[in-house]
């Protein structure tokens, strides 16, 4: 049975998303606030949390970072907050879904079990080797000649995402879907950001690229150099 943190202060939408979650199977325990959300989140990071932004004590993007700082749970936020600029700010921040009130429990479950099956253990876990890159999804680390590339959780979520689709040019609108998780039209400029950083950290440069070849206006693709050069 799944365990999901639901952090929720409004009492009227917690005691019934609560219930309806338990309907389905889930186990919940739920915080009012953020200093109670952290408090059960220390002693047991769970599977997946559904946040709410609007919290008394602390704004839930700031939870939201602190989360973040110790566990890679996944994190659904569930707020009244629909402007584009905050969905944007709280992906990169390392959510990993968005969802605007009003929705239904139905929605919230199948989003749920959506971010569970990418978190579920088997092949997805296993280390991804492109040359002398490898890509540990377990560990979430990632390795360059056996230096360790120091990541932020969205910049390994692309790599990794780049690296399950080895050699195939990955467009922008599958990296805004599949690792924002924003909707097809979304800002795409955290993708160009994010591709120019990871690239840096590769110790590439758009001249020069290597492992990561950025195709302007498309989208990019990683692949072996070695190999290639073969």
């Amino acid at each position: 049975m799944p365990l999901l943190t639901l952090i929720e202060d409004d009492e009227g939408i917690r005691r019934s998303l609560r219930g309806a979650l338990e309907g389905l199977g889930y186990a919940v325990r739920s915080a009012s606030n953020a200093l109670e959300a952290l408090q059960i989140m220390t002693a047991e990071a769970g599977d997946v949390v559904v946040l709410d932004l609007g919290l008394p004590d602390l704004d839930g993007v700031e939870l939201l970072k602190m989360l973040r700082g110790i566990s890679s749970v996944p994190i659904i936020v569930a707020t009244a907050r629909d402007d584009e600029s905050e969905i944007v700010r709280s992906l990169d921040l390392g959510a990993d879904d968005y969802v605007v009130k009003p929705f239904s429990a139905a929605q919230l479950d199948a989003r749920i079990r959506a971010l569970l099956r990418r978190a579920a253990p088997g092949e997805r876990t296993a280390p991804i080797t492109i040359g002398k890159l490898v890509i540990d999804p377990a560990a979430r680390q990632a390795t360059l000649e056996g230096r360790r590339l120091g990541l932020t959780r969205k910049e390994f979520d692309l790599l990794h995402h780049l690296a399950s689709r080895r050699g195939a040019v990955v467009t922008r609108r599958e990296l805004l879907s599949e690792v924002w998780r924003q909707p097809l039209g979304g800002d795409d400029r955290s993708v160009d950001v994010h591709l120019s950083w990871l690239r840096r950290k590769l110790g590439e440069t758009a001249a020069q690229p290597r492992y990561l070849r950025v195709l302007r206006g498309v989208g990019a693709q990683l692949v072996d150099p070695d190999a290639e050069a073969k």
